[in-house]
This record gives structure tokens, sequence and C-alpha cells, in this order.
């Protein structure tokens, strides 16, 4: 990797404070020549105490079990660390590190970068020289049992592929009201559609979720500024502005559509705008600081057409909504030509996720509803980006 070569050790700096846990080996001390180990998996845990041990169990039912789990319990005030304990303890699971970070100014940035800065320390030297890959999932987050051993295969077969994302699917049958069983339905559809796209096109961001990433290419990024993730508090969108590092670092990226992450979705409407704006604005925040490049210009278009399309439907869908409303229906060719595209497109667009689906897409009702909603908080998020400081989330 030539350009990765080029651009090492440019911005060096501390590597911050060290874990003062014991060090559990199995297998990564290089001294008598240890065994490269293949997988290591990163978990940061922050409240996380309902999800983190499904997330664990998880990752101790893949077919190709990881040889080391670092849990970076990350100001947690709850019982997350208890349970990530208890896990370690049970006889059977894989080796599994707790490493606990009870005050932490860097949100998951510093707790992915703690993680790292303890193998760094565990292997005595650098990540590429002991370990193969490194894969980095969220807490709340249940990985396919085949997903270590799909990614291996994947980021096999080209030697530039510095990361694998997941393709992220929502956690299904946990409404208790006819609106929760809307808000959390759109976002299953909203994460079918959006996996189904990931590996078409361009990776827009390596999932927080669940990635799997080439340890060399970690490697290149600690050579290259010293840490993997971005430590800045302004920084809430680490997975992406991480996405960008590599690309600009020289390596590729990509998506599989069998590597799959089932993620928590919000149940409230107020959950659900507050992540979307942490995800957006920081999107919008990051894109600001780079500026238009060839690896930022796709995801600038995406904000762009995505306001403008939002506020083009709603315009357009009042406007005819109005004018029914005043005349009554006239069924003029182009007006039934419209209606016939957006009731065949959306549904055609998540074909994979069953009839059911692609009934409350035709249904264009519920569609337009959450567009409501999704055209709000891009535009929030834009205005705060502008005018506003960055969050307090951790």
């Amino acid at each position: 990797m030539s350009t990765t070569a080029t651009r090492r050790a440019q911005t060096q700096r501390s590597g911050g404070s060290r874990s003062r846990h014991r060090r559990r080996r199995a297998g990564l001390d290089r001294e008598g020549a240890a065994p490269l180990v293949d997988t290591v998996a990163l978990v940061p845990a922050r409240n996380e105490e309902i999800g983190v041990l499904t997330a664990l169990h998880s990752l101790a039912r893949q077919s190709v079990r990881p040889d080391v789990i670092v849990v970076v319990v990350n100001n947690s005030t709850d019982r997350t660390l208890q349970f990530a304990q208890e896990f370690a303890a049970q006889p059977g699971s894989p080796e599994t590190v707790v490493l606990n970070l009870p005050d932490n100014p860097h949100k998951k940035a510093g707790a992915l970068n703690h993680g790292l800065r303890w193998l760094q320390e565990a292997v005595q030297g650098r990540l590429s020289n002991a370990v193969q890959h490194v894969l980095v999932m969220d807490a709340d987050t249940e990985l396919h049992p085949k997903f270590i051993e799909r990614a291996r295969n994947v980021i096999a077969s080209d030697p530039e592929l510095g990361g694998v994302s997941a393709a992220c699917l929502g956690r299904t049958n946990l409404w208790q009201s006819p609106w929760q069983r809307f808000l959390l339905g759109m976002q299953i559809i909203e994460y079918g559609r959006a996996a189904n796209a990931r590996y078409r096109t361009n990776v827009h961001t390596m999932s927080g979720a669940g990635s799997f990433y080439r340890a060399e290419a970690l490697q290149s990024l600690i050579d290259w500024r010293g840490e993997v993730f971005w430590e800045d508090h302004s920084n809430l969108v680490e997975d992406y502005e991480t996405t960008l590092a590599l690309k600009e670092s020289g390596w590729k990226v990509t998506a599989n559509q069998f590597c799959i992450a089932y993620t928590d979705l919000m149940p409230t409407l107020r959950e659900l705008i507050q992540q979307r704006e942490r995800w957006t604005r920081g999107t919008v925040d990051t894109l600001r600081r780079r500026g238009v490049t060839r690896f930022t210009w796709h995801s600038i278009a995406t904000v762009v057409m995505a306001v403008v399309g939002g506020a083009y439907v709603l315009g357009f869908g009042a406007e005819q909504v109005a004018e029914r409303l005043r005349h009554g229906f006239v069924a003029s060719p182009i007006f039934v030509a419209l209606i016939a595209f957006w009731i065949i497109y959306p549904a055609l667009r998540v074909v994979k996720l069953g009839w059911k689906a692609m009934l409350v897409e035709a249904l264009l009702l519920p569609e337009l509803v959450y567009t409501v909603v999704r055209t709000y908080w891009m535009l929030s998020s834009l205005v705060k980006s502008y005018v506003t400081r960055v969050s307090s989330w951790k």
C-alpha cells in the first residue's frame, strides 16, 4: 500500500492513558513466536445492561469464534460492567477481557481507541504483527452466526480491502402499541432498504453496529495520525470519519449482504429523532470539515438530494391533496402515472422484506408520514450543524 506508506507518521501523538488491567494473553503475546491471532472482537458498551449479554453471546455462537473479545465499559452507570464480567467468567465463553473506562471524555471513539491501545500493549507492538482482523460491534447488536466466517472470506478476496461493513437489519416484534408498530415497522423497512443498497453501491459508512477490519489497515491509521478513531468532542460519527480516513489512506471498504447485524430500533419518536439528528448532524459536521473531495462529494450530494427530495415530495403531496379537496379527483394521465410510479417503485425496493413491507410501501401514506419525520431531522441537523454546539452525547 504505497499511498498508506507515504502518509505514515505525519501527526504522531501520545497514546493516552493505558489500561491497568492484567494482560490475558490468549495467544496475543509475541514472545516465543506465538501464533498469529485471527480475530479480536472489540465491543464498546455504555449503559448497555439490557443488550450486552445478547451481543456477547452472539459472538460466542459464531461458526468461527473470535480468539479474544475485548469489552470496553465506557462511562457506564448501570450493571454493564457486572454483566460483561459474568460473561467472561462463564465456562465455554471465548477468551474475554473487560476494561472499565469510567471517565472517558472522548465518547465512543475514546472507548474504541482505549481497547486498541490495550491490544497494542498485549501484542507488545504493532497490531498487524500479531492480529489479522479486528471486529468492532456495538453492545446493542446481535450478529448473524456466520458473520465472522463470511467477513473473513470477503476480506480475503482482495488484499486492498481494509474493511467489510455489516448489512444492518432492525429487530422485530418489539412494539407495544399501534404507533410503535408503525414507527418500528418503518425503521425495519428503512434498514432493510439500506442493507439491500449498501452492497450494490458505494459504502458511505462502515457501520458501528458491525464492521470487520483488516488489522493492517487499522495499524496504517495509527501510523498516520496516532489513533484509529478520531478523538474530538465534536466527533459524533466516529464510524463515518474512520471510513473516510481509510479511503484517504488508500484502502477500499465494502459491505456484504450476508454479513448481517441485527440492531436495536428506536421505540419512540423522540428517541428516533435524537438518534438521527446525531447521525446526520455528525455527518454534516464531518463533511464541512473535509470539504468537497473525491471521497465526500457523493455523501454531500446524497444529503442535498435527501433534503430537496423530501421537500419536493411534501410540497407536491400537499399541493395535490389541496387541489383534490377543492376540485375533486380528476384522473389526468400525468397524475395517474405519478401515483402508479409511487405505488410500484417503493414496493419493488423492499421485495426482499416480504409482502407486508411491500403492502405498507404501496399504501403511500405510511411512507409519506415517515418522510415528514425524516425531512424534519434532516433540516434540523443542517441548522444545528451551523448554529449550535455539539451535544454532550458520550
